[in-house]
Order: C-alpha cells, then structure tokens, then sequence
C-alpha cells in the first residue's frame, strides 16, 4: 500500500551572536538525528507485530515527493508477493502544509517493497470529509498487479506467510526487492510473502508498474 524541509524564525526575541546561532542549529540538527534513531527503534515493534508487513516500500522509485499527508486506506483480499522488503522512515509533508498539526510535517512510516506483486480485490479510500474518494480493481478473474511496488504506512494488518525471512538487516544492506534504507536501520527481507485480509494505512505508493483490471472510481460514503 520514503523526503525533505524546514525553518522558522521569530519577532522581537533577543538577537543571537553568530556562536549562539551555530549552537542553535547544531542542537536542530542533533533533534532530527535523534528523531530518525527513533523512527528506526519504533520499526521491530510495527513491523514485527501480529499481521504484520503489506505492500511496499520507499526506494524503488522511492516516495521523493512531498506528501499531502492524507493517510488512504487500501485494502486487499490477498497480496501474493516475490522480493520482500520493509523497514522505518520519514515522510515529509509540503512546507506549511496545512495537514501538519503538531507533526512538523514529518509522519514516521514502515517502508515496505515487493519486487512483484499480485493482489485481489484491490480496494483503496481517502476520506474528503464527509465523502470518501474511493478506487475498486481486480475483483474479476484478472488481478491487479504490479512491479517494483512500495508503501509508506503507519498501520497495517492481516495473515502473513513469509518463505526465507531475514529479521534485523541493516536496511542499507537489503537486496530482494531492489531497495535500500538507511545505514544503521533495523529491517527485514524475505523470498515470498504472501497476506491475507490485507489492510493497511499508508501516506505514500509508488510502482513502477501498475496494472488495475476492472478499475472503477467513485465518491462513496463508505470507505475501505
């Protein structure tokens, strides 16, 4: 079912020599690194719990975009999957985005990717407020499909069978589905994966194919 910017300033504050000023910035940055180190502690609990892993990950194409941050339901029947990877991230929303909140416009993701993958009963709903924009495929005998498919998500359930898993890579060192993480980011890759009663909340997708047999689009007031 993988990003970039901030900066803010005040009026009237007392003005700050150019010391103070470096020590400012230094301390910023070392609150993102400790942001990122907790974004990779945070993955083993997600990734590794109950119905665990779906769809797929930032890197192949990689999510290099601004998100809207609007989260999207997608739900699934089954997703068949060979090349199986996963492990945490950052998305970044638009700077002033008006979906931030108190987020500073960075949500903290599972990365998943699949090198191909198969699904049925493919159906994906984002709430507009007061209506869903909603998208159905691959309810047919032609299911939907797609290569080099990633997710960023921040829940996700369902049955998962894994064939030769690896659990606790380094995400820099990943190679089934042709993506990287971060050096220092715990992860997880696998042959095949396969998931029943797929359902998961992403904030990104990207593939490099995607094919949706029998897609139908509507305003509907039932999501996913």
């Amino acid at each position: 079912m993988a990003s970039s910017s901030d900066a803010t300033a005040s009026h009237g504050s007392t003005p700050q020599t150019p010391e103070s000023g470096s020590a400012a910035e230094g301390s910023e940055r070392r609150g993102r690194v400790r942001l990122r180190r907790a974004a990779v502690m945070a993955v083993p609990a997600t990734a590794i719990a109950a119905g665990l892993v779906i769809l797929t990950a930032q890197g192949a194409l990689g999510v290099q975009f601004a998100i809207s941050g609007m989260p999207f339901t997608v739900t699934a029947t089954d997703l068949n999957g060979t090349g199986f990877e996963q492990f945490g991230n950052l998305d970044n929303m638009a700077e002033g985005s008006p979906n931030a909140g108190d987020t500073g416009g960075q949500v903290l993701v599972v990365t998943s990717a699949i090198k191909d993958a198969t699904l049925t009963k493919l159906c994906q709903s984002v709430d507009l407020g007061g209506t869903n924009l909603r998208i159905e495929a691959g309810a047919g005998k032609d299911k939907v499909v797609a290569s080099d498919l990633t997710t960023d998500s921040t829940e996700l359930s369902g049955d998962a069978e894994f064939n030769k898993i690896e659990i606790g890579n380094d995400a820099s060192t990943l190679d089934k589905a042709g993506v990287q993480g971060n050096k220092g980011v715990f992860s997880q890759q696998a042959d095949t994966v396969h998931i029943a009663n797929l359902r998961q909340t992403n904030y990104a997708t990207t593939a490099g194919v995607f094919k949706l047999p029998g897609l139908h689009l509507s305003f509907s007031d039932k999501a996913c």
